[in-house]
């Protein structure tokens, strides 16, 4: 039987991802992507879907409760995946004040307008889906083992904490009024359409034009990579099989130093120039083009403040209970997104020079 699902967050890096992967999917079911196309929402990111007939765009924000329940009432939705937040960061760090109104206020209104349409309306089966950070833990020391569900919430930096709230709020809608709610908490995500100020998309880019590869610090933060593919196939999984009142942690069982993710970068990135003589000609400035390694980049800069040393995912619920495990290594994710990044400079110029990076 098909559904409708309202997709918040949608013109983003992960949510994008997710429209994508479930109209290919469920073919059948239609999806109202939701985004206010802040600097980190891109339009260009769904315009492929326009003509698909089970997809609309609507530019609005999640802090309109009324905008969001006249779509769960008159859109039929039976299913809200809450991507939309705020996520960097450095930002938080130098502006917390929109972290408070996107991550915290901006869930409790979809929040409320749920148990408006869902609860108060016709009491239709739902599921509201909240995507969260494994960040909501604080920091690991080097023998610590990873994040598990049940753990303790630490968050160190205004985001984090922002999320945190979030998830406590979502919990609280189930357990007070009997909302049906499920959480993720995913460690870092790559892949395409990612927005290119994180680190990943950042050496790439910048290798390309030639730029500086900032490290914090000494480079040794560790962080777990996850493909964004299978961050939303958990998701998918959590949706279709996961214990409504339940949390689900998805991670990639791939832990990386930031500075061996920016080396794997370059050397990845030699070897391609090595390969194909037409990129000297389209990135003139970057290093191999001068036959130079994109090594010689590296700039080691201070370090953020509160900057959490390592963060790591336990996945073994979502593996054991929903039969979850990623499609694809580091290795194996990295080139597909080179891939991707090579193929689309028309996407990523346009937001470089938008954004002054």
């Amino acid at each position: 039987m098909s559904e409708t699902l309202l997709v918040t967050g949608a013109a983003g890096f992960i949510g994008a991802n997710f429209v994508h992967r479930w109209l290919r999917e469920y073919p059948g079911d239609r999806v109202i992507a939701l985004d206010a196309l802040t600097y980190a929402g891109n339009r260009d990111n769904l315009t492929s879907l326009d003509t698909n007939t089970n997809f609309r765009f609507v530019h609005g924000d999640i802090r309109d409760e009324a905008l969001v329940r006249d779509l769960l009432t008159n859109e039929n939705v039976g299913t809200l995946v809450h991507f939309a937040a705020e996520s960097h960061v450095d930002r938080s760090i130098s502006g917390p004040d929109a972290f408070i109104e996107t991550n915290i206020i901006g869930t409790h209104n979809l929040l409320k307008a749920a148990r408006g349409a869902w609860l108060d309306g016709d009491g239709r089966p739902h599921r509201f889906h909240h995507v969260s950070t494994d960040e909501v833990y604080g920091s690991l020391a080097p023998e610590d083992p990873g994040f598990f569900e049940a753990q303790q919430y630490q968050p160190n930096s205004p985001y984090s904490a922002s999320k945190a709230a979030s998830d406590h709020l979502v919990r609280a809608y189930h357990h007070t009024y009997g909302l049906q709610v499920t959480t993720s908490n995913c460690s870092n995500n790559y892949g395409p359409f990612h927005f290119p100020e994180k680190l990943i998309p950042l050496c790439i880019t910048n290798i390309l034009d030639g730029k500086a590869l900032p490290v914090y610090g000494d480079g040794s933060n560790i962080r777990d990579w996850l493909y964004v593919e299978d961050h939303c196939r958990g998701i998918e999984l959590v949706l279709k099989k996961g214990v409504v009142g339940e949390s689900y942690n998805i991670g990639g069982n791939n832990e990386w130093t930031n500075l061996a993710i920016v080396k794997l970068l370059c050397e990845r990135l030699d070897a391609r120039f090595a390969a194909d003589v037409s990129l000297a000609a389209r990135y003139p400035a970057a290093p191999q083009s001068a036959d130079r390694s994109a090594m010689e980049l590296i700039t080691f800069v201070d370090d953020r403040a509160g900057h959490d040393w390592r963060y790591a995912i336990d996945a073994g619920r979502i593996m054991a209970e929903l039969d979850y495990a990623p499609a694809e290594t580091f290795e194996t994710g990295i080139e597909k997104t080179l891939d991707w990044f090579l193929g689309n400079e028309s996407w990523w110029r346009p937001l470089l020079q938008r954004s002054g990076l």
